[in-house]
């Protein structure tokens, strides 16, 4: 398998981790990767209040209570992912899968139980995805952390 090699230090800089291109310098700051996380973070929850108030109504029109499951459900969402981006990188592979397949299968699970699906279908459907997203994250950290989570490089 192919494993990433280490980004060579330079004086004065600290050394980041770049995945897909290691021979070559990350031109971006420490600073610019944190903005961006949390811009991403407060978009992704954006979209995803209003996605749940948009299931939730179902074309109907649009009340003070959806706005309200939107602004929750986002608030939430964008809670919970500011934990497991604090929280997975700390533990060991297998348990950092694990919380990504969690928070994955909850999102969803939720998302779909406002489609006014049964409750049995909303858990397997939500189980489907936990499975799936558990999986591909197994195999990215497997393949890229050592057995104590640690990021070869």
């Amino acid at each position: 398998m192919a494993h990433p090699t280490p980004v060579p230090k330079t004086p004065g800089r600290s050394e980041v981790w770049v995945p897909h291109a290691p021979g070559l310098p990350d031109v971006l700051s420490e600073r610019t990767h944190t903005v961006v996380r949390r811009t991403l973070t407060v978009a992704g929850g954006l979209v995803y209040g209003y996605w749940t108030a948009a299931i939730n109504r179902a074309g109907g029109p649009i009340t003070g209570w959806n706005i309200l499951l939107g602004f929750v459900s986002a608030f939430a969402f964008m809670a919970v992912l500011t934990g497991v981006r604090a929280l997975a990188p700390r533990l060991r592979r297998e348990l950092h899968a694990t919380t990504w397949a969690v928070f994955a299968g909850i999102a969803f699970g939720f998302i779909y139980s406002q489609s006014g699906a049964s409750i049995l279908r909303s858990f397997l459907m939500s189980l489907l995805v936990a499975a799936a997203v558990g999986a591909m994250a197994f195999y990215r950290y497997y393949t890229h952390e050592d057995a104590e989570g640690h990021r070869n490089r």
